[in-house]
């Protein structure tokens, strides 16, 4: 009787394995045209280690789409709030100030980075230590949701070398 239902078994396997090759076949491929219609891809993200309650995190994002679309949030496990922010010189001071979304073009890029658009945390739930990495989702209008891990870099980083960053602007929030 185990013979019969093992052969049973085995039979039924054999018959159902070109089933599943094909099964597996479409999953990816179907894996494999997502990845390809997500035209958005994030680049170097990156955050300041953290000396307060609220911290920062910069990141590049390039559209490689045919159109435009709009980052529109951000979600971090770090922070109890998080929001997207510029700077904006009010009469020699320069202020942070929420906005809605940042929009990225048809085939080009922005970057997010200290004296700019930046992703602000608010109510960090942790300190962010040099060194580690934390989770960071975007939210795009069109291409919804990607998520990053971002690299925590020195309390004075700037990201590139390129001079840019607070630099000895009077901050108010």
């Amino acid at each position: 009787m185990i013979s019969r239902t093992c052969m049973a078994a085995t039979i039924i396997a054999f018959l159902a394995a070109p089933t599943l090759a094909q099964d597996h076949k479409m999953q990816m491929r179907h894996s494999a045209d997502k990845m390809a219609d997500n035209k958005v891809m994030v680049e170097n993200p990156w955050a300041r280690a953290s000396i307060g309650k609220n911290g920062a995190a910069y990141v590049t994002v390039m559209n490689h789409g045919k159109q435009a679309d709009k980052l529109i949030g951000a979600m971090a496990p770090v922070a109890k709030r998080v929001e997207l922010h510029t700077h904006k010189n009010d009469n020699g001071i320069m202020r942070m100030r929420h906005i809605k979304s940042v929009a990225i073009p048809a085939h080009d890029s922005i970057t997010l980075k200290p004296g700019g658009h930046h992703i602000m945390m608010m109510g960090l739930t942790q300190k962010l230590k040099m060194g580690e990495e934390f989770p960071l989702t975007l939210v795009f209008e069109k291409a919804g949701k990607v998520t990053v891990k971002v690299q925590i870099k020195h309390a004075g980083a700037l990201g590139k070398p390129s001079g840019q960053g607070h630099g000895k602007h009077k901050m108010k929030h």
